[in-house]
């Protein structure tokens, strides 16, 4: 008989206009890494949020160790040794690290908060599983990185045994997920039991057990990795096979769209400048890629770029057009387009509505708004074109709140009104980030044929394979500054990886940093 910790059984949650959840069983045995797989939307975030108290299923039970269980809330699921590292971070951000791993469980003698010695507990873990992050810091202050190593900190602070992993490398670089899955491999040994959503195949394959597939809901099946590979599953996730992108011949590149002389951008954290006189140049008809390692200075580079952190120095020209200190908005008109790397803090207002959400850059134009007054019309309309075009799936359509969606579809949203603007630069930050197989095949098509309609693509990720799979040229920052330019059929991942940790530095760079301290 199998030694099952949880098991999950004939499981249904509706949602109005969506049956999230229909007859699903999971079954996670004791000492196993447990994979849930599936595209987005599919119910798996649902699944997981059901066993950790966030919802209540309509209908089925779960049982720990044999013994039917009642999960009505997340004390009650810590009270059981269920602890959840959640895709959107559950984080206060005006609050440091220290204070959010503790939020909940604070030490307390007399009456008073004593922190001393859970200060040493949370360094000593995050040295032991190499998640090192400032605890004194407050949250806003840190990178969506750091912000997933407090997550995963908060949880191993718990002492739970039963450890649900909610897509947790979607945010972080390769070393870091080659660390993650070794930590827990680790978790495995010292006796935890782990639920690991992913939409990451070869992350399944690496370090799981036993894959569970949901589709629309439903539970397709639940397999041995070692009897299964790659094709199969992303078959059973999607239902067809996924063919994957063959790398087009690069276009002919045209006229400079972006060009950026001597950019220096501030840090928020420390003294030093994020960016430190970055110069580089985006044609029309190319995919250029800035790559390494986060922290590095990307994401002010994209800020700087945008308009959301102001320049300390240096000059932006788009088409020709100087736009170093104009507004965010004067940008957008200019032809920028922005896919940001936290899609709720910059891509989303979560309370509104997808409808109002696709128009966000389109509201204050003639059609829709008449002499100030919204045309609702024109609105549902786009809105409708834009949903069927890139199969963004939500409860109520059009009038779906943009914080019920999931991940996924959230990511979706915003790519459509991005793209949809029709803009000569599109910078894609993550773009794939939180995305199933299906969906990252169809981003990375449409990337390309933005490229192909003559435009010029800016992408900053920390995908390696998306990295080589579709751009045209690669540019690698280590320290605020760019240390390599490299062809992407001519370079490698070892390559890359030592520019991206500071080991390797192209000589044209190298004169460059001679010219400046002279």
């Amino acid at each position: 008989m199998d030694n099952y910790i949880i098991e999950m059984n004939n499981i249904r949650k509706e949602f109005p206009g969506v049956v999230a959840n229909d007859d699903v069983t999971l079954k996670l045995k004791k000492g196993e890494i447990h994979a849930l797989l599936g595209e987005n939307g599919a119910g798996k975030s649902t699944l997981m949020s059901i066993l950790f108290g966030l919802y209540i299923p309509d209908k089925g039970e779960i049982r720990k160790n044999g013994e039917v269980v009642n999960i009505k809330n997340p004390n009650d699921a810590n009270d059981l040794g269920i602890g959840m590292v959640h895709q959107h971070f559950k984080l206060v951000e005006v609050f440091t690290v220290l204070e959010n791993i503790i939020l909940g469980a604070e030490p307390t003698k007399f009456g008073f908060l004593t922190t001393k010695e859970t200060r040493k507990k949370v360094i000593d873990l995050s040295e032991k599983f190499n998640l090192k992050v400032d605890i004194d810091a407050k949250i806003e202050d840190i990178s969506v990185g750091m912000q997933q190593r407090v997550e995963i900190l908060k949880m191993l602070y718990r002492e739970n045994e039963i450890l649900i992993f909610d897509e947790p490398t979607a945010v972080l670089t390769p070393q870091e997920i080659d660390e993650l899955m070794k930590i827990m491999k680790n978790l495995i040994k010292e006796g935890k039991s782990i639920l690991f959503i992913s939409h990451k195949l070869n992350e399944i394959m690496s370090v799981s057990d036993r894959v569970t597939v949901l589709r629309k809901g439903k539970g397709i099946g639940t397999v041995n990795v070692k009897d299964t590979n790659i094709n199969q599953l992303s078959e059973m996730m999607v239902g067809r096979k996924i063919k994957g992108i063959e790398k087009e011949k690069n276009a002919s590149t045209g006229e400079i769209i972006l060009k950026v002389e001597d950019l220096v951008v501030p840090s928020k954290l420390h003294k030093n400048n994020a960016v430190n006189n970055v110069s580089f140049e985006v044609k029309a008809g190319e995919i250029l890629c800035i790559a390494g390692i986060e922290g590095n200075g990307q994401s002010e580079l994209v800020y700087g770029l945008t308009g959301l952190e102001k320049i300390s120095s240096g000059k932006v020209t788009l088409l020709e057009k100087d736009i170093t200190h104009k507004s965010i908005r004067e940008r957008n008109l200019s032809g920028i387009s922005h896919i940001p790397e936290d899609r709720h803090k910059y891509g989303l207002v979560l309370d509104y509505k997808l409808e109002d959400n696709l128009a966000l850059k389109k509201y204050f134009q003639e059609g829709f708004q008449n002499h100030g007054f919204i045309n609702e019309d024109m609105f549902r309309k786009h809105s409708e074109r834009l949903i069927k075009a890139y199969d963004i799936r939500s409860g109520r359509g059009s009038t779906t709140l943009a914080r019920s969606m999931s991940g996924g579809n959230q990511q979706k949203a915003i790519i459509a009104r991005e793209i949809d603007c029709d803009s000569k630069l599109l910078i894609a930050v993550q773009p794939t980030r939180g995305l199933d197989v299906g969906a990252i095949e169809n981003i990375h098509r449409t990337l390309i044929a933005e490229r192909n309609k003559n435009k010029a693509v800016l992408l900053v990720s920390l995908e390696l394979d998306e990295v080589l799979d579709i751009s045209d040229r690669i540019l690698v920052m280590y320290n605020g500054k760019i240390v390599a330019e490299l062809n992407p059929d001519e370079t490698s991942y070892q390559e890359i990886g030592l520019f991206m940790i500071g080991a390797k530095i192209q000589d044209k760079f190298k004169e460059a940093e001679v010219e400046e301290s002279v």
